[in-house]
């Protein structure tokens, strides 16, 4: 890793730990053991936070063995157990402690396999740009994935210094976020940054998610009262621009707290189920449990409360439609998930079948 590894030493409380991994951390618990928290990783290697100062660390030969996927290595945010070396050989990831929380989505590509992107975070901050960025359906998307991790979303509705009708916008954003706090900022001013502050507490972890170019790193340069991230001009006529952040990195605040910093994600396809769907759009659910029939399918059905909602203006048409096609997206999931399962069920069946004949092979050559 090329960023110079710190001697500062922290307490395990400033870092994030929560009651729940002291019982965890029981079965690991020796004199050669402690916990440490990832800050970076980068090709299997990781930056590590620990009481004993930063550590870079690679992990165990034996958990290399037994991964089953890329959700078996650790990610940032994750509590993991090690075995400390000397400051010229990196330290020994011996396991992972069981996340509280994660945001995943499913990879990008056509397999139907899960990504784990930062763990254990308590708050997760949707940052959103005003400008050619801002797209409500892109929110809902981030909110259906947040409430399915179990972090506490809050919008922030970046570059409101460009646009001349912030109040149209944030009103268009609370009819697809009920509850959920909206926080209209300019970072590059420093309008309305301190209130994101007031979010930060200490022993809390806050992730960053967003598009590239919203203005993630410029946020965290603020909050960190540091150019920690660089920062890179986009392009005017859409609001894109190169990826400024590379890689996910943790950073502790000054004022206390953690945030973890993200590459812009161009693709953000959903890791959830429609239970976990219908949270982020309770509404919907709400009125298609009004409907006459069981059965309706929203279409030319009488009583149908979706379309009287989406005749009276109480539900945006545009909001409904992106319901169905999440929900569409999500059905096709579950689908691809259970054909998954079926398979890797069958491999297992014909490995034991397998094992099974060799043994009695060797069983009747005894003989």
């Amino acid at each position: 890793m090329k960023k110079e590894v710190s001697q500062r030493t922290y307490s395990l409380a400033e870092l994030g730990w929560h009651p729940v991994f002291d019982d965890y951390f029981a079965e690991y618990e020796n004199n050669t053991f402690i916990p440490a928290r990832v800050a970076r990783e980068q090709r299997h290697s990781y930056l590590l936070l620990t009481e004993q100062g930063e550590m870079t660390s690679k992990v165990s030969g034996k958990m290399h063995h037994q991964a089953n996927s890329k959700n078996d290595y650790p990610v940032v945010g994750d509590w993991v157990v090690i075995r400390p070396q000397n400051e010229q050989t990196p330290a020994i990831i011996q396991g992972i402690l069981p996340r509280r929380t994660q945001f995943s989505r499913k990879v990008v590509g056509t397999q139907t396999e899960e990504q784990v992107l930062v763990a254990n975070v308590d708050t997760i901050f949707i940052i959103v740009g005003l400008d050619h960025d801002f797209n409500l359906r892109r929110i809902e998307r981030y909110l259906a994935l947040t409430w399915e991790c179990g972090a506490r979303p809050i919008i922030v509705l970046n570059k409101m210094d460009l646009v001349s009708d912030l109040a149209e916008k944030i009103a268009a954003v609370e009819g697809v976020a009920f509850d959920v706090p909206i926080l209209p900022v300019s970072a590059q001013l420093g309008d309305g940054m301190p209130v994101l502050i007031d979010h930060l507490k200490p022993g809390m972890t806050a992730s960053l998610l967003g598009s590239s170019g919203v203005g993630k790193s410029t946020i965290i340069n603020y909050l960190l009262d540091s150019d920690v991230q660089t920062v890179q001009e986009v392009r005017a006529d859409d609001s894109r621009g190169r990826h400024t952040t590379t890689q996910r990195e943790m950073f502790l605040a000054p004022q206390g707290g953690l945030m973890i910093d993200n590459p812009g994600m161009r693709e953000l396809q959903l890791w959830v189920d429609e239970a976990q769907l219908a949270e982020a759009f309770e509404d919907v659910e709400m009125l298609i449990q009004q409907c006459r029939f069981s059965d309706c399918q929203h279409n030319t059905e009488p009583g149908c409360a979706i379309n009287a909602a989406i005749e009276n203006g109480t539900l945006d048409a545009a909001r409904y439609q992106n319901y169905q096609k999440l929900l569409g997206e999500v059905r096709q999931l579950g689908v691809r998930k259970e054909e998954r399962f079926n398979m890797e069920e069958k491999k297992k069946r014909m490995k034991q079948i397998s094992k099974y004949i060799k043994e009695i092979k060797k069983s009747s050559k005894r003989r």
